[in-house]
């Protein structure tokens, strides 16, 4: 007991120690430093609101419209990083691997701690935006500690993509490449800077959209904001989704866990 116990705490350290270097190694060199985690954030919902504003900005969207963009970029942008960063991960931590035993789960979980990281940055980020709409009618509700909620099933669908991207990147380096393009046309088809309502589909095609899962994690946290009471349809289907998502990802990761190890 005393020995798991043990293991437990220097797996803990040894996961913080690698989160907190994969955000100084994003930020190395830069004047602002980490406080790019915040800028970057409001700088992206600034030009977004400046250029969809008056194509979207009134047309069925009942929340502030700076606020409503921000609010779904820093959802989606929280899956982003982290499972764009952890696809590579493996990879990169060879040296790592070849001459420490470690857990080799704990490489893409670094990667996934660092997108946690910047979330909560861009968490403050958020309530900066809202602080200044108060005079455009933003409101603070209490549903807002909701997110803690929600965190959970996003990191957990977070980690599942992060473990098997980073199973078969090992194997597989044109995966990186595919995967950015997916992740642009996820992008687009989550409604980050529009509403489904305001595209007029059929009830067919919305349904089809509505499948989307990071539809559905923006949906809820946009709904926290706007200080509705909890969806417990929608939060269960993000929990549903992070779960299901990170069994087949981590089941995976531990299949090809020996050949990880030879060919990274």
């Amino acid at each position: 007991m005393d020995k798991s116990k043990s293991n437990i705490k220097k797996y803990a350290y040894l996961l913080k120690v690698l989160i907190d270097r994969d955000i100084r190694n994003q930020y190395a060199g830069s004047f602002l430093g980490a406080l790019w985690t915040v800028l970057n954030p409001l700088l992206n919902m600034i030009v977004m609101a400046i250029v969809f504003i008056n194509i979207f900005g009134n047309n069925s969207i009942s929340l502030d419209y700076p606020v409503y963009v921000l609010a779904g970029n820093i959802i989606f942008n929280m899956f982003r990083s982290g499972s764009e960063g952890a696809l590579t991960s493996v990879v990169d931590q060879r040296d790592l691997l070849s001459k420490t035993k470690v857990p080799l789960y704990i490489i893409p979980m670094s990667r996934v701690g660092s997108s946690i990281v910047t979330f909560l940055f861009s968490y403050v980020a958020l309530i900066i935006v809202m602080i200044i709409r108060i005079p455009a009618g933003v409101s603070f509700h209490l549903s807002m500690l909701m997110v803690i909620v929600l965190l959970p099933a996003l990191i957990l669908f977070t980690l599942g993509f992060a473990f098997f991207l980073s199973s078969f990147f090992v194997s597989f380096r044109d995966i990186k490449h595919f995967y950015s393009v997916i992740l642009t046309l996820w992008m687009y088809l989550t409604p980050l800077f529009y509403s489904l309502d305001a595209l007029n589909l059929s009830s067919t095609l919305m349904k089809i959209l509505q499948i989307n899962p990071m539809y559905n994690f923006v949906l809820y946290f946009r709904e926290t904001l706007m200080g509705i009471g909890t969806d417990w349809s929608t939060l269960g289907i993000c929990y549903l989704w992070g779960i299901v998502l990170f069994g087949i990802g981590y089941l995976i990761f531990e299949l090809r866990k020996n050949k990880l190890l030879l060919e990274a």
